[in-house]
C-alpha cells in the first residue's frame, strides 16, 4: 500500500544557482534538466531527484576531503625540505 503525500515536496533549491564543471547546481546539486522540470515531476520523481542530489553531495564531500588530505600531505613534505 502506497502512502499518500499530503504536502507538496518542496524544491531543494538553496538560492545559489551556480553550475559546477559537471553541470550540477552548486547549491542543490540538481542537473539543468532536473531544475527546469521540477514543477512537472511527480512526487516519486521528486523524491528520486532529492536522493540523487544527496548522493552527489556526498561524492562532493568525499572528493573535497581527499583533495584536502593530498594538499595537507604536500604541505607537510614541503615543510620537511631543508
Amino acid at each position: 500500500m502506497e502512502q499518500i503525500e499530503i504536502f507538496e515536496i518542496p524544491s531543494p533549491c538553496k538560492g545559489i544557482c551556480q553550475v559546477n564543471n559537471r553541470g550540477y547546481c552548486k547549491g542543490c546539486y540538481r542537473s539543468r534538466e532536473e531544475r527546469f522540470a521540477w514543477n512537472n515531476f511527480s512526487d516519486a520523481q521528486k523524491k528520486r531527484v532529492i536522493a540523487l542530489c544527496k548522493q552527489r553531495y556526498k561524492r562532493y564531500l568525499a572528493s573535497k576531503k581527499h583533495q584536502d588530505a593530498q594538499n595537507s600531505s604536500q604541505n607537510d613534505q614541503q615543510s620537511l625540505d631543508f
